[in-house]
């Protein structure tokens, strides 16, 4: 058994959580749909730090430019910025998916106030941690932005490289699945959030997925101690995004609750 596949078998159970959580069965109305993506656009949002994070360690940001030690690695994590950056909306003009996400929102008429006041206090100089506290944002939200940025703060690579291969790239395919198959997306009015998940699933499912297991398998080598940081990350990435989704399950229920 190769390392990925014991790291992927300890991940069984926690990946089996996450897609039989019962969020994806609560997904039944616009409303519900609304809170979903009201909380899940800042995933979106701080996936972008972590692709970042790992652009700065593995590719050549900086003056005078240096060769990658791995132009294969350089290269995934090059298109991968690409596509999340600057990939082709529903209309066929360059947009980031965080943009496509929040067009999504603002199609289905999703409150973007959080997020726009969240990263209001970040062009404001803000520290991640005080932009939290002067925002109105649920505690696993927040839980969920200050682990990717603990993480991140690292400096790591592999470790940076676990949370998004094994807490994101690896499992988008199968949740987002989830996602399209319980709840009414093919409603008109969730075209643009359709054509997101649907983007994601084709190229996390497809190229990126794949790819990002090969990065985690030179990051690590045979250094046992950067293999049991890589497996501690993902479960600990895999726990907050279901810590997450009860968090959004718990809105749905009470907002339904509220309207009785």
């Amino acid at each position: 058994m190769t390392r990925i596949h014991t790291i992927e078998t300890e991940l069984t159970a926690l990946r089996a959580a996450l897609n039989k959580h019962p969020l994806y069965g609560n997904l039944k109305t616009i409303e519900d749909i609304q809170i979903f993506m009201e909380s899940h656009i800042f995933a979106v949002w701080d996936f972008m730090s972590l692709l970042k994070a790992l652009q700065n360690q593995l590719t050549t940001t900086s003056v005078p430019w240096m060769p990658a030690k791995n132009p294969a690695t350089a290269r995934f994590i090059n298109e991968i910025v690409l596509g999340e950056e600057s990939d082709l909306n529903a209309e066929e003009q360059p947009q980031s998916h965080y943009e496509m996400y929040l067009d999504a929102m603002h199609q289905i008429n999703a409150s973007t106030a959080n997020i726009d006041n969240f990263l209001k206090h970040l062009r404001h100089g803000k520290t991640i941690d005080e932009s939290l506290k002067d925002s109105a944002i649920e505690p696993q939200t927040a839980d969920f932005i200050k682990f990717t940025f603990d993480i991140i703060d690292s400096k790591e690579a592999h470790k940076i490289a676990s949370a998004f291969t094994f807490g994101r790239e690896d499992i988008i395919p199968d949740m987002f699945y989830e996602i399209i198959d319980k709840s009414q997306t093919d409603n008109k009015d969730c075209s643009k959030l359709k054509y997101y998940l649907d983007r994601h699933i084709e190229l996390d499912g497809d190229e990126h997925g794949p790819l990002s297991l090969k990065m985690i398998e030179e990051l690590c080598g045979d250094d046992d101690s950067k293999w049991n940081d890589a497996l501690e990350v993902a479960k600990q990435a895999l726990q907050h995004r279901i810590d997450l989704w009860t968090s959004i399950t718990s809105q749905i229920k009470t907002s339904k609750t509220s309207l009785v």
